[in-house]
């Protein structure tokens, strides 16, 4: 899958976990090879955070976010924020996140998913770095959280919504607050509603992602997703637009540098 001539960022990975403990090396080198030139790898509580910032110390093309995922808010305290606020301040930490609410496995109170969420919100506006936001079956109590926020904050540009597999309605309404819109290989699923949002948005607020170990390609289903299939994901999305891999390449690269400011 080598693409010298693709210059790629996968904007949401998780290579902090288990699942690339043995061969990660073999990992990066296939991204460097197929074209992806930034990986940004992103944390889900204080410790995977502590090693996301371990691994863009490490390899020069991963940059890392900080947060608190909505699976992991049960016990969170304010103290755990304070000590992603401290992480945020490291040089590779380029946003914060993986925030949000996650109503579809409900792995933690709602009350707490809420909570978690407005005092990362609230570090996002204090520290001026751009959110990346998970909301799974949560997009109408999203929407009024974040209206909420951008409201007191005007954070710009506010962030992205990750793995966004909602219809163009919502889509807009993302939009409208300022936000970008990631896409992975679920793009490539037969049942994907995503080419329809994708034909509908403008261009430059569209970003590609693999949320690895997670979530891989339709060709790999069942299989560990990696960095280096962004290539498809990028692929896909120029022949839903009718444009080269190259221009779609190009063209999420300078939205990914734009907002994620590297």
């Amino acid at each position: 899958m080598s693409n010298s001539n693709l210059s790629i960022v996968d904007t949401h990975a998780h290579l902090d976990m288990g699942d690339f403990a043995v061969d990660l090396n073999s990992v990066i080198a296939r991204a460097t090879e197929s074209g992806i030139d930034k990986i940004i790898t992103a944390g889900t509580n204080v410790k995977s955070s502590e090693k996301a910032i371990a691994l863009a110390e490490k390899y020069p093309q991963v940059y890392t976010a900080v947060g608190i995922h909505p699976h992991e808010t049960t016990i969170v305290q304010k103290a755990d924020i304070i000590q992603i606020a401290e992480l945020a301040k490291h040089q590779r930490v380029v946003a914060l996140g993986e925030m949000g609410l996650d109503f579809y496995r409900n792995y933690s109170p709602r009350d707490k998913q809420f909570q978690a969420l407005k005092w990362q919100l609230e570090l996002a506006s204090e520290l001026s770095l751009p959110t990346i936001i998970h909301a799974r079956q949560s997009a109408k109590e999203m929407i009024e959280v974040l209206s909420e926020w951008i409201g007191k904050s005007h954070p710009e540009p506010p962030g992205v919504i990750h793995c966004f597999s909602d219809g163009i309605a919502i889509a807009k309404k993302y939009l409208d607050m300022g936000f970008y819109l990631a896409f992975g290989g679920y793009i490539t699923y037969p049942k994907s509603r995503v080419p329809d949002v994708v034909k509908n948005i403008p261009f430059d607020r569209l970003l590609v992602e693999t949320d690895c170990p997670f979530l891989p390609p339709q060709k790999y289903r069942g299989k560990r997703n990696e960095p280096a299939y962004t290539v498809i994901t990028v692929e896909t999305i120029a022949g839903i637009l009718g444009m080269t891999s190259e221009a779609v390449a190009r063209q999420t690269t300078d939205n990914a540098k734009k907002l994620f400011k590297f």
